[in-house]
């Protein structure tokens, strides 16, 4: 099972290294419209920032600013120290990728052609824009025996929009801007092209600015999301997690919805605290040896080990009643489990799927503990109290209402 990476709640994000810079950005249009007005922005280096807000408020007018599609009113750009007002727009552009809906591919161009476009552009050598354009559709998922020869029109939505991001990696460009990047596609080929982008971002540690009007997307994918209302206004700049847990503006409220608790379960990974340690017992243990395990701690069920620790499945009291067998041999197999890295969301979606009162923990091979609806809840709180109260996770408390 693949994990969504999780990012650190407690660290402070911003205040590295800047490689992008906007600081009293406008633009106003020649019918009098302030599209933005005075925006202040900073992207850290190896940082993705989700512009997020409703339609109108100038997401997509600053992203197509800070590489001058669109020219700025007034204040200054800065990439990595450089005023892009100062820097020749086709040399500003080719030091920075871009990446829109459905991916924006030539379609009189094959997939590698279309890859290799800004290499060639740039003066590489043929076999070098090649060469680079075959690993990039390794690295994002595309074999190129099957799809290097094929056009735009022979490729699914997602096979699309992956070429699409393969191209604005070309030239090894320090900034990707990603304007709706998948909202083109249907929301299951959206989630794999989701998980498969925080895979390649990973790898490459790019600076992304990315372009969303959907908050779960940018709660999944951004280090910090940029809250924008009418006029390009930054509402709120900040992870995730606090986006959501404590929102600094009514406007930010009501922008990411009354359901931001469940959102949150996306951006919270699990942490030991929040595990249960249920009685344990081992494959080759003897049935009688199970249920007098079971009986003294006076529990209906344990989890089943092998004798290096890895997961075997679970059995129950009614299981040891009887025979000689051992407990590797009537235990169940355990359908409801999580990776360690995994989140909140993905631990409560196994529960739901398999109608499951608790859910695996595996650190790689190895069983760490449990997690049930009642510790899940408790990790939930504890992670909004934290932000909160400015405190790490392990400092918080959460007192528990008698049922």
């Amino acid at each position: 099972m693949d994990a969504t990476p999780v990012r650190s709640q407690t660290a402070t994000p911003g205040g590295g290294d800047p490689m992008i810079q906007l600081v009293g950005v406008g633009k106003r249009y020649a019918d009098g419209t302030d599209a933005v007005r005075s925006l202040d922005l900073s992207v850290d280096r190896g940082e993705l920032v989700a512009l997020v807000g409703p339609s109108g408020c100038g997401k997509t007018t600053t992203l197509k600013m800070v590489n001058r599609l669109i020219e700025p009113s007034s204040g200054r750009i800065l990439l990595d120290g450089d005023d892009v007002t100062k820097v020749e727009p086709n040399g500003l552009r080719r030091r920075i990728g871009y990446v829109i809906q459905s991916g924006g591919l030539f379609p009189h161009k094959s997939v590698l052609d279309n890859v290799s476009t800004v290499p060639l552009l740039l003066g590489w050598d043929r076999s070098k824009a090649r060469a680079r354009s075959l690993e990039l559709l390794e690295l994002v998922g595309l074999d190129p025996a099957v799809h290097a020869k094929r056009y735009p029109h022979q490729l699914s939505g997602g096979q699309r929009q992956r070429v699409g991001v393969a191209r604005a990696l070309a030239a090894d460009p320090p900034v990707l801007l990603m304007d709706e990047p998948f909202s083109a596609v249907d929301p299951i080929v959206r989630d794999r092209l989701q998980l498969e982008f925080l895979r390649l971002q990973e790898e490459i540690h790019k600076t992304v600015v990315l372009v969303t009007h959907d908050i779960d997307e940018a709660v999944r994918l951004a280090d910090r999301i940029a809250v924008l209302s009418q006029g390009g206004k930054l509402e709120q700049y900040d992870a995730p997690a606090t986006v959501l847990g404590a929102p600094a503006t009514d406007f930010v409220a009501s922008f990411v919805g009354a359901d931001r608790g469940l959102k949150r379960l996306s951006v919270t990974g699990i942490a030991a605290t929040d595990l249960e340690s249920p009685p344990v017992v081992y494959a080759s243990d003897s049935l009688a040896a199970a249920e007098e395990t079971l009986r003294g701690e006076g529990a209906a069920w344990a989890v089943c080990l092998d004798e290096r620790g890895t997961l075997k499945g679970w059995v129950g009291l009614r299981d040891t009643a009887g025979g000689v067998a051992t407990v590797g041999e009537v235990c169940h197999r355990m359908e409801a489990w999580v990776p360690a890295r995994a989140t909140l969301k993905q631990a409560f979606q196994e529960m739901l799927q398999h109608d499951a009162g608790w859910v695996a923990v595996l650190d790689g091979d190895r069983y760490v503990g449990v997690l049930t609806p009642r510790t899940l809840h408790e990790a939930l709180r504890r992670s909004v109290d934290a932000d909160a109260l400015g405190v790490p996770l392990e400092h918080t408390e959460v007192d528990n209402v008698p049922s």
